[in-house]
């Protein structure tokens, strides 16, 4: 041990540590109980890491003896003590997971924090609960002893600006043989959590299913077990109440929501396996992080093995809940976890199950199920692009707004289909209100065809791939042709107005003559009835939507569109009798028109409006 090892130092908190301390001292929450259930299960994770890694190295457990969580209150000095006899941490260890936060998603959590006017129930979500602890204490004192080392230290701070550490007291030491021990100084003003009762209040509600006991030592009594310590997955469910899977959810999940679905089975077969997952009714601020993993825990006979074994699809990256298996060997390293045959088979087992579940509770509990749609259908869409094998039952998963009305399903699209109708039809955009306005549902709207509008960012991805819905393909409004000849019109929209007398391919020559390479091709369209004119791809390679999507992320640029003109609209009538300027000022506000109705600026903002101004003044 070298001098700088065995001497106090003082170091710095990490600029977010930092940063989050001044939050959690200085600011109020409803919810402070949640400090006692984060670093319990802090200790439940490190208590499963020694069971782990005690399989290669059982010395590990020759001291220390059997696992267990102890929490002991005391009135004098005002501390309470949460105690774990787990794997421990040695100096760097301290300074790495009590100084640092090396979580993707600090920033967002932070900011969520500061702009929420409760903050409680963001806690945890980022891996920051153990800083909880400072809501309720001046100071917080660590002792730690690495398992099977002969070294032991204190890690302290009041959550200022920084930490100390330094070696462990020959008291401290003596005391701590093998975990973690946490001292908090407790303030004034929540001194309640030193009544035994409330202890058990807060144990009780959160902390219940931890599997391993938690032993309450009284000032005045002896010590005594105080949750029932059991594998939750693996009770009966006829045993268990929506208040037991509630209550399980909050510990497996660490959330403050209600669970909107459950799903608990036994898998018995070629592989044994038990199975508990949620899925939460509100979405967590990390959801689309790069960096986050899945929250599906794997156990092996109830020793937990990693939160990062890919359970489940990565569009199913909202699910929580545990796994635990009979067969699989506890030694699984994290290649063998990567190519292991049976974990692949409970992946795919359990995704379809995940799948059938949410269509049942979408059949049987709307309102739930609309809870999980609002909060992560978004990401439920990716799988439409991800997953061939299970594409039609995402697509019959998912709800739309259409013209028609709000969460529509694709069943019930099909059931209404007009009469000739092949396709279904839809139009991806910014907005509802927007796609609602564009011209290119004119047609549609006359026939009284249903559309699919679409308006997140994944829609304009899942759609470029070939779709088809019990058997009737999915088609753009963007793109290619679209035919509504077969499909009669309503009987509001019979009359239609008379189409002018123009001779088509004269007014589609001169608009290209205009426009020259603006545009790759001019046709008459069928989409439109009242409008002049829109923009649309070809029939091959991507919708708009998406060309202008990957353009703004440079990823290539948009290829040039396709201009379809209504020859019933005077401003395109009048271009194959104006002169050759009117004619060229006429073309560009066709084009023009349409790239506004398409959320786009004109290539020359100006130019355009001097044009605009021009016509008018003639028109005047």
């Amino acid at each position: 041990m070298t001098t700088t090892d065995t001497a106090a130092q003082s170091q710095p908190f990490q600029a977010e540590v930092a940063e989050l301390l001044n939050l959690m001292v200085h600011s109020v929450y409803s919810e402070t109980d949640i400090f006692l259930r984060e670093l319990i299960s802090n200790a439940s994770d490190a208590l499963d890491k020694l069971r782990y890694e005690s399989i290669a190295k059982p010395e590990l457990m020759a001291d220390g003896g059997e696992p267990k969580i102890r929490i002991v209150p005391k009135k004098e000095p005002d501390t309470l003590s949460v105690i774990d006899n787990g794997l421990g941490m040695d100096r760097q260890e301290l300074i790495d997971n009590l100084g640092t936060i090396a979580k993707s998603g600090t920033k967002s959590f932070l900011t969520k924090l500061t702009e929420a006017k409760d903050g409680a129930g963001l806690i945890g979500q980022f891996g920051v609960g153990f800083y909880a602890a400072f809501m309720v204490a001046d100071r917080i004192v660590v002792t730690s002893r690495r398992a099977g080392s002969a070294e032991a230290w204190t890690w302290s701070s009041s959550g200022g600006a920084g930490f100390e550490i330094a070696p462990a007291s020959e008291e401290d030491a003596a005391r701590v043989v093998r975990g973690t021990e946490i001292v908090l100084h407790m303030k004034k003003d929540a001194a309640k959590y030193l009544e035994p009762y409330e202890i058990e209040r807060v144990v009780g509600a959160y902390s219940d299913n931890i599997q391993f006991p938690i032993e309450l030592v009284p000032e005045d009594g002896e010590p005594r077990q105080i949750n029932s310590a059991s594998a939750l997955w693996q009770r009966s469910k006829s045993e268990l109440t929506p208040e037991d899977y509630a209550q399980a959810y909050k510990q497996i999940a660490g959330a403050f929501d209600e669970p909107a679905m459950t799903l608990h089975y036994r898998a018995e077969g070629r592989y044994s396996y038990a199975v508990l997952l949620f899925a939460p009714s509100t979405k967590p601020f990390d959801l689309f992080e790069p960096a986050r993993k899945g929250h599906v825990k794997l156990y092996v006979r109830r020793v937990f093995i990693t939160n990062d074994a890919d359970l489940l699809p990565s569009y199913l990256r909202f699910i929580r809940g545990v796994i635990d298996s009979e067969d699989l060997p506890l030694n699984l390293s994290r290649e063998m976890l990567q190519n292991n045959p049976q974990l692949a088979q409970i992946r795919k087992a359990v995704t379809g199950k995940v799948i059938g579940e949410l269509e049942s509770l979408g059949d049987k509990d709307p309102e739930a199920f609309g809870r999980i749609w609002d909060a992560f259908g978004l990401v439920i869409k990716e799988g439409i692009w991800e997953d061939y094998e299970r594409r039609e039952k995402l697509l019959a998963l998912s709800r739309f707004t259409t013209t028609k009305g709000e969460n529509r399903t694709l069943k019930q699209y099909v059931e209404d289909l007009k009469e000739n109708q092949t396709e279904i039809y839809y139009l991806v955009g910014d907005s509802i209100e927007r796609l609602k306005s564009n011209p290119k549902l004119e047609s549609a709207a006359a026939r009284g065809i249903e559309v699919l509008l679409l308006t997140d960012p994944v829609d304009a991805f899942w759609t470029s791939a070939p779709l088809d819905f019990q058997g009737k393909p999915l088609k753009s409004l963007s793109q290619g042709d679209v035919d509504f000849g077969m499909i009669p019109t309503t009987e509001e929209t019979k009359d239609e107005p008379e189409k002018p007398e123009t001779d088509e391919a004269l007014t589609i020559a001169a608009i290209k003559d205009a426009l020259g390479d603006k545009v790759s091709d001019v046709r008459a369209s069928q989409r439109l009835t009242a409008s002049a004119s829109c923009l649309v791809a070809g029939g091959l390679g991507p919708d708009r939507a998406l060309e202008r999507m990957l353009a703004q992320q440079n990823r290539g640029a948009a290829s040039k569109p396709i201009l379809e003109v209504n020859l019933r609209h005077p401003i395109v009538a009048a271009v194959a009798k104006a002169n050759a300027a009117d004619a060229a000022d006429l073309s560009l506000l066709l084009l023009e028109q349409a790239q506004i109705l398409d959320g786009e600026l004109p290539e020359d903002p100006a130019a355009f409006s001097a044009r605009l101004n021009r016509l008018v003044l003639r028109a005047l």
